[in-house]
């Protein structure tokens, strides 16, 4: 019979959204116009707050070395994608590769610096949110899970998004008013929305709570 440990699936997402973030984040795509300026988010959108809500569903049931465990383990396969992503692109093409080499170099050699930029970003916010998850949980105890669980979101997701944008997306190129204007136009809209979904995921965190309570008893 096909079974899989309900934590098992929760760390099969959990690297299924690194991946895609990693790979597929570089690309922006227009989020509003709001009087007349431009507002842009990254495709992580869709998958980053899903990391930090499973952050805080296994540090509820399973307590913070177990999560951070997983944040080393997700530390590690940014490093790999960023590793691979440099090694691959500079391997020589084959004749029959050739035509699409440049391509390939393009959208990999993106993926190595949205990784860098990930690890950085991720390391520190993933280790902030599991510490100010905790640390609210010892001082107000086990209620309050919503609050926890937002607090910590919000805080951990704004230095994660400042952080990633600045490295993934600073053109060296360009003037700094020109970068500086681009990227509150991806940080604002991106770490709002960020905030919005993690309110809309907060029941979803009660009831993984209870889903992996249930399996913990058995």
């Amino acid at each position: 019979m096909f079974k899989i440990q309900k934590l098992d699936l929760l760390i099969s997402i959990y690297i299924f959204c690194i991946a895609v973030a990693e790979l597929m984040g570089g690309k922006t795509f227009p989020l509003a116009t709001i009087f007349g300026y431009k507002f842009n988010a990254s495709v992580a959108i869709f998958v980053i707050p899903i990391l930090f809500t499973i952050n805080d569903m296994i540090t509820e049931v399973f307590g913070k070395e177990r999560t951070r465990s997983i944040i080393r383990s997700g530390l590690l396969i940014i490093f790999l994608i960023l590793l691979t992503s440099l090694a691959f692109t500079a391997l020589p093409p084959s004749v029959r590769f050739m035509g699409l080499e440049n391509s390939y170099d393009q959208i990999f050699g993106l993926s190595a610096r949205i990784s860098a930029a990930s690890l950085t970003a991720f390391a520190l916010a993933e280790f902030l949110d599991v510490y100010i998850f905790s640390y609210i949980r010892k001082k107000l105890g086990k209620s309050k899970l919503w609050l926890r669980n937002n607090a910590s979101n919000f805080i951990a997701q704004f230095i994660d998004t400042v952080v990633f944008m600045t490295l993934a997306f600073y053109v060296l190129d360009n003037s700094i008013e020109s970068n500086v204007s681009f990227l509150i136009s991806l940080v604002l809209p991106y770490w709002l929305l960020k905030c919005f979904m993690s309110i809309i995921e907060t029941p979803f965190v009660y009831l993984g709570v209870l889903w992996l309570k249930n399996e913990k008893k058995t």
